[in-house]
């Protein structure tokens, strides 16, 4: 897998998802923004091509997704000769903090009591999540990336990872991500929220269908069920979205959707920072660039959006640019239009073509 050699290491597990193997890398003790301490941070992690001081790459998984970017959700975008390089550059993506596939979070036995923290664990913010990347990056040995990027969520954390530290990222290329979640985003997370309240896992189940009602657009569904019905006379968009609603349940838990969605909800730059403006003057300050990526027809975090966050950047004295993925998909757009991502991803690298 190429993991750099001053990885500190506790195993080496089948990944439940994709094809690569996961490494476990135990940092210690942590404290989270609200001042809670996470005994025994754990991060599950996955580093793929040549350990620096070949230039190195950090790629930020969405909400329910895993630290497999190289042999699952990225695959055709990571490997030799494909827009990141595994001859030119090592790749690494972490399990973010209070998932499910690896790094500490509700599933994760707490040391003090001996079994799984559950409902019990504490609430985390984006930018505790980005600390944590940077924590895996310092134990791989890994000073400073050639680009940031990911989508939604990984989005939001890939910000906030070049914002903890501006003068460790060369290129931020965050996907569908804005400088704070706004209202509908978080209306649509409560209702998901509250139906795994009420329901438990029945509850993830409904909140995952309602989220894919948000992720796809209105051209994809239409493309794809249109009035179709099914043998058992239901309309084929219904049959698709109970077929989700299961694979999610089959796969993750209500604690973890939980923690990982209120994180998405506290997702604010500014915050602390005396506002987005002044947030974004440190990667003025360090010589960050940033290239804002937004997706056609996202109704979750729309072009709109994204274009807001590159003005005030532009206008805070960052090298910025602005590109967009043109797609039927919606907001997961950023998940299956490779052509156009593998440009964009060569364009902020510095290659052509």
């Amino acid at each position: 897998m190429g993991a750099p050699a001053e990885a500190r290491r506790l195993d080496v597990v089948p990944l439940p998802l994709g094809s690569g193997r996961l490494e476990l890398a135990p940092l210690g003790s942590f404290v989270l923004e609200g001042g809670t301490i996470l005994p025994e941070l754990v991060v599950g992690y996955r580093h793929d091509g040549p350990a620096p001081p070949a230039p190195q790459v950090l790629v930020v998984h969405a909400l329910t997704g895993s630290a497999d970017a190289a042999g699952d959700w990225w695959a055709p975008l990571i490997g030799e000769g494909r827009a990141l390089d595994l001859r030119r550059f090592g790749v690494l993506c972490a399990n973010l903090l209070g998932g499910r596939y690896g790094t500490t979070g509700p599933t994760s036995t707490d040391p003090r009591r001996g079994r799984p923290y559950g409902a019990a664990f504490p609430e985390v913010t984006p930018r505790d999540q980005a600390r944590a990347q940077w924590a895996v990056a310092d134990a791989t040995g890994i000073e400073r990336f050639a680009l940031v990027t990911g989508g939604s969520l990984g989005g939001m954390v890939a910000l906030e990872v070049a914002l903890e530290r501006p003068h460790g990222v060369d290129h931020l290329l965050p996907i569908a991500a804005p400088a704070a979640t706004g209202p509908l985003a978080i209306a649509w997370n409560h209702l998901q929220l509250r139906l795994i309240d009420h329901l438990g896992t029945d509850g993830l189940a409904l909140a995952r269908q309602l989220a894919m009602t948000t992720y796809r657009s209105e051209a994809d569904f239409e493309g794809r069920f249109g009035r179709q019905t099914e043998p058992d006379g239901r309309h084929s968009v219904v049959s698709y979205l109970d077929h989700q609603g299961r694979k999610l349940v089959e796969r993750f838990d209500p604690d973890t959707y939980r923690i990982l969605a209120a994180a998405m909800d506290r997702h604010d730059i500014g915050r602390g920072r005396g506002g987005v403006s002044a947030a974004l003057g440190r990667l003025a300050d360090a010589g960050t660039r940033l290239t804002g990526l937004g997706i056609g027809g996202d109704i979750l975090y729309g072009p709109d959006q994204v274009r807001a966050l590159v003005a005030e950047a532009g206008a805070a004295g960052v090298e910025t640019r602005y590109r967009e993925l043109h797609s039927t998909k919606g907001h997961d757009a950023f998940l299956v239009e490779w052509e156009q991502l593998t440009g964009i991803l060569r364009e902020a690298l510095g290659r052509s073509g």
